[in-house]
């Protein structure tokens, strides 16, 4: 892919974003210290597509990456690292064990994915990279553990070290602190502070006044219920699973593939010991799920959890599907289905099953995440019942099952964040991850809140002195 290159600014020491806009969706940093660079993640803008979802990777010098960071394997952090790399091919990629398996994996399927629809969409450029690219490049990834510095240079050479610490967010992700002489930066990257089901919640070093804090901004609109918690929402679910099995139904829950899925399936788990719904409802998942839940597994005693050593696949006997077929799903009543993607994007497990669950009153769909507006769940959630809905171009089905949904983001409250931060009186402040209403209510409170740290909200391809 030929790209004009830019001459890197003299500035000693520098932040520059490289996303496409300053909103949440393919993200990408460069940092610039004096002289040593480092980009911060590589992400894929889900909105976009083709070349248009790539970082302005151009901004930055070829092959001056003196590392590459990633935060977690999450599509738009890490869905473009193989053109960073490529981009940087003498860069090491650091990232956690749980990360690379989950990224590889990834990866993979986004190759898949892309061949699929240069043909359906006319995007001559995808595949943006192949499966033999991502086993070539996967030499370079460096994999490190969580609170263990370690530097930049793998020789050991430079006096620049990072660290990761846990955050919370799905199993692998990290937030990165930096130093480098008198030096501290800390990248939060996607955070959870309070814990899911079966990930533990975030363990973050306590900052004293860093020099910069790059936090991500992502539920900064969302007003919480003062009375909110999580416990309150588990037993919503099960409520509404209930009700469906009793009425003689299932219950569809689109979740995401790492990291929703296996946080609800031991939600259920959880359920079924407590009572809450029957032990022998059968629970199916499908899609990218499968795969992803195998790795979870993978790391089942190695990683900070609620329950150590629970294994999914194996401890509570998912169905799985018939993988020599490839068939669809089949709908069966009295069951729960957990299927990808959690969006309900056209062609996904989700969007396929629901054809034929939608129309059925007795049915549930109950969405455990967020949903762009444009996407079919999206549409779901702002329709009423009996509308007839759109899920894909030859597919309209009437609404009449049952909906509901559910708060159990994967990133840290806004409240939270602001804490941190306050705790953290970093000298400057760069929100990012935000898109502008969740910014702005940063900014007002930061402003009253940490009067004397600068706070700035990056735009794309504009140098930040730090």
């Amino acid at each position: 892919m030929n790209f004009e290159r830019k001459i890197d600014s003299v500035a000693s020491y520098t932040f520059q974003s490289l996303n496409l806009r300053a909103e949440i969706g393919g993200n990408s940093y460069a940092l610039n210290l004096d002289g040593e660079q480092i980009i911060l993640d590589a992400g894929m803008h889900p909105k976009e597509e083709g070349p248009d979802a790539i970082p302005r990777y151009q901004n930055v010098s070829y092959d001056s990456a003196n590392a590459i960071v990633i935060s977690h394997s999450h599509l738009d952090h890490i869905g473009t690292l193989p053109i960073a790399q490529r981009e940087h091919p003498s860069a090491p990629v650091y990232l956690t064990a749980p990360c690379a398996a989950l990224g590889e994996a990834l990866l993979h399927n986004s190759v898949n994915v892309m061949s699929s629809q240069r043909e359906e969409l006319g995007i001559p450029e995808y595949p943006l990279f192949h499966h033999r690219e991502i086993d070539y490049l996967q030499d370079r990834w460096m994999l490190r553990s969580y609170e263990k510095p370690f530097s930049l240079d793998p020789s050991g050479e430079s006096d620049t070290t990072l660290t990761f610490y846990d955050a919370g967010h799905i199993l692998g992700s990290a937030g990165v602190l930096i130093e480098k002489d008198d030096l501290t930066i800390f990248y939060t990257g996607d955070v959870h502070f309070e814990g899911h089901t079966l990930i533990k919640g975030a363990r973050f070093p306590e900052l004293n006044e860093p020099d910069l804090l790059i936090m991500e901004t992502t539920r900064g609109a969302d007003e919480r219920p003062t009375d909110y918690t999580r416990r309150d929402q588990e037993n919503r679910l099960a409520q509404s699973i209930r009700d469906s099995l009793e009425a003689g139904g299932s219950a569809l829950i689109p979740v995401f593939a790492i990291g929703k899925t296996q946080e609800v399936l031991t939600m259920l788990d959880n359920f079924k010991a407590e009572g809450l719904i029957p032990e022998n409802t059968p629970i199916f998942i499908g899609g990218l799920s499968t795969k992803m839940t195998m790795l979870y597994d993978r790391f089942a005693e190695s990683t900070r959890r609620h329950r150590p050593g629970f294994e999914i696949l194996r401890d509570m006997k998912v169905n799985t599907g018939n993988k020599r077929r490839r068939a669809p799903i089949e709908y069966k009543p009295g069951a729960i289905y957990c299927l990808s993607s959690g969006m309900m994007s056209e062609k996904t497990t989700s969007n396929i099953f629901a054809r034929g669950f939608l129309q059925n009153p007795a049915n549930s769909l109950l969405f455990v995440g967020y949903a762009e507006p444009s996407t079919p769940a999206g549409v779901i959630k702002g329709a009423s019942s009996g509308d007839v809905i759109r899920l894909d171009g030859s597919h309209k089905i009437q609404l009449n099952c049952t909906v509901d949904e559910f708060d159990f983001s994967g990133h840290a409250r806004r409240e939270e964040l602001l804490d941190f931060a306050v705790k953290a009186r970093p000298k400057k402040l760069l929100l990012v991850h935000g898109d502008p209403p969740a910014v702005a209510w940063f900014q007002e409170k930061l402003a009253i809140a940490l009067p004397e740290t600068e706070v700035i909200v990056p735009q794309p391809g504009v140098l930040i002195k730090i």
